[in-house]
């Protein structure tokens, strides 16, 4: 057992240089190269125990480790996301002289099962947005437990008005929302900027959480949602956690409520409403437009309805 832990130490360099180019040439945000070195880990251990590593693995080998994701019970869309780890991770150390070929570059990964987003109705998002308004403005209760009311129904505004990442929404600078501003500048994956619009009510639920307490973190804190944890501002499972509770006080199952499932309401309820979808990838910060297509099911419900509705030769249902 010695002996293979340092082995993978060895092979640890190649994974450090890898993780450092990610960051630097390609601005690979933290959670992303946390992802990554949690799958090249777990990739060097199952070379280690049968005698090879990062240099030698054999395209062979590689088809081994993806049979043993699938023995191990892994779903496809994880292994499928260790595969992209591992061809990047390759593709990095053929670029740089380590190897003379890429063992992962004539494998096929294996095929994601084709999922709709979860989406709530408008009217479920209403209802939540409404229970976050109510319990904001009920008086009662120390001033943490109020502060902690307005916060959530300030992240709920921004999350529907906006479509941002839960990560992009937590970590938001405090001065990003200052003013009667419309609009503000987002940082997303690869650090690249992007504009998304400030609703009335997110703003005056903002300036309300603003107003109770100094955001309630720390003095001269940077972010919005400052928190005296290790990250400085609130975390993303602490949001979730919240949101849940709220969802099933209303009657949403937890299952159905994530952070996330507000976002695909923001582009899906978009969509149903006439917008375009190219509009929609930039405001979600989609750099490939194939992303944002997992939402095309509503555009094509939309014209279904069009066409029910105003071709001549539509025929009424008796």
């Amino acid at each position: 057992m010695a002996r293979r832990t340092r082995s993978v130490a060895g092979e640890g360099r190649f994974l450090e240089a890898f993780l450092e180019m990610m960051s630097a040439e390609r601005g690979a945000a933290p959670n992303t190269l946390a992802s990554y070195r949690r799958d090249l880990v777990d990739y060097a251990r199952f070379l280690d125990e049968r005698g090879s590593n990062f240099s030698r693995v054999s395209t062979v080998l590689l088809r081994a480790y993806l049979v043993d994701l699938d023995n191990r019970g892994f779903a496809a869309t994880t292994a499928a996301r260790r595969l992209s780890s591992i061809r990047q991770f390759h593709r990095f150390l053929f670029d740089e002289g380590v190897r003379s070929d890429d063992p992962s570059g004539t494998i096929e990964g294996p095929r994601r099962p084709a999922r709709l987003p979860r989406v709530l109705g408008e009217a479920e998002v209403e209802k939540l947005i409404e229970a976050a308004r109510a319990a904001a403005q009920r008086t009662g209760g120390n001033g943490n437990d109020k502060l902690r009311r307005l916060r959530l129904y300030a992240l709920i505004e921004l999350l529907y008005a906006t479509g941002m990442r839960v990560s992009e929404l937590v970590a938001l600078p405090r001065a990003v929302v200052g003013g009667e501003a419309r609009f503000f500048t987002v940082r997303g994956k690869g650090g690249h900027e992007r504009i998304v619009p400030l609703s009335d009510n997110a703003r005056q639920a903002t300036a309300a959480y603003l107003a109770a307490g100094e955001a309630g973190g720390p003095a001269d804190t940077p972010w919005l949602f400052p928190s005296f944890g290790e990250s400085g501002h609130l975390t993303r499972q602490a949001f979730a956690r919240d949101l849940k509770d709220l969802a099933v006080s209303v009657g949403i199952p937890a299952a159905r409520i994530s952070p996330h499932v507000i976002r695909h309401a923001f582009a899906s309820h978009l969509l149903q409403h006439g917008a375009d979808l190219r509009v929609v990838q930039k405001l979600l910060g989609h750099a490939d437009i194939s992303t944002t297509q997992i939402y095309t099911h509503v555009l094509e419900e939309r014209l279904r309805t069009l066409v029910a509705e105003h071709h001549p030769l539509a025929v009424e249902e008796c």
